[in-house]
Order: C-alpha cells, then sequence, then structure tokens
C-alpha cells in the first residue's frame, strides 16, 4: 500500500492505494491535478492511464470511503457516501464499471464541500514525509 494526500479547497485527506498496475502507474504521475466532477457524493476526475485495464476486476456497489479508477473515461473517482443509484443501504453505486484501488483513511466528512469544477491535487506521501 501506498500513502497519499488529497488535497481540495476545503481540506486535506489521507488515503491509500493499493500496490496494483494501475495504482503503480498512478502512483508514478503523482502530483496530479485537475478539476473535479461531483455526482451525489463522488467526486472523479480525468486521470489518463497507459495501461490496459481489464474489465473482469471490475465493480459498481463500493463502500464509503472507497478510491476507484474507471477505465473507460480514464477517471479516478472517490466514492465518499450514497449517489444517485444508491439503495437504502446507502453503499456508493457507479453508473459504470470501475476497478477499486484504494480507500480514504481517518474523516472524510468535508469531501461534499470540495465543489464541483474545483481544483484538486492527487500527491505521494513518503515513508520520510512528516508534514502530515
Amino acid at each position: 500500500m501506498k500513502d497519499i494526500l488529497i488535497r481540495t479547497r476545503n481540506g486535506v485527506y489521507e488515503a491509500e492505494i493499493d500496490d496494483s498496475d494501475i495504482s503503480n502507474e498512478i502512483w508514478l504521475a503523482l502530483p496530479f491535478s485537475n478539476y473535479i466532477n461531483m455526482l451525489g457524493d463522488e467526486i472523479f476526475f480525468e486521470f489518463p492511464l497507459n495501461s490496459e485495464i481489464s474489465e473482469k476486476n471490475c465493480v459498481t456497489v463500493l463502500d464509503k470511503g472507497d478510491i476507484a479508477y474507471w477505465p473507460k473515461a480514464g477517471a479516478f473517482c472517490i466514492f465518499f457516501g450514497p449517489t444517485p443509484l444508491s439503495k437504502d443501504d446507502e453503499r456508493p453505486v457507479s453508473r459504470y464499471p470501475v476497478v477499486k484501488i484504494g480507500k480514504l483513511k481517518g474523516e472524510f466528512d468535508g469531501l461534499e464541500y470540495a465543489g464541483d469544477r474545483q481544483k484538486i491535487i492527487i500527491e505521494p506521501v513518503y515513508m520520510n514525509d512528516h508534514n502530515l
């Protein structure tokens, strides 16, 4: 697992990504910034990768705090609450298949205020980085 920081206009959130090929390619592209798209309690933004991604590992039902990659759109996704397709259990449901690659750590309640079309920055955290 690799630690990352997610910076938005209203806070900094800690997360970890796994050791998959997708996550490794993301890690090597950091720091990365773009503008947020929000859909319910989901943040997504374009993050193009060169890897071939098999849809056999894709899911549509996730847990609050899951981080995923949306292969067809080339997008990084953060699921922090219910989405428009969620059921009574309020688990996030993606309209399109995504590959789960990580998880938010700690509190992330403020993500709903990150703001559509606002800047987001994803940064790596190195083991000797004490700026958390």
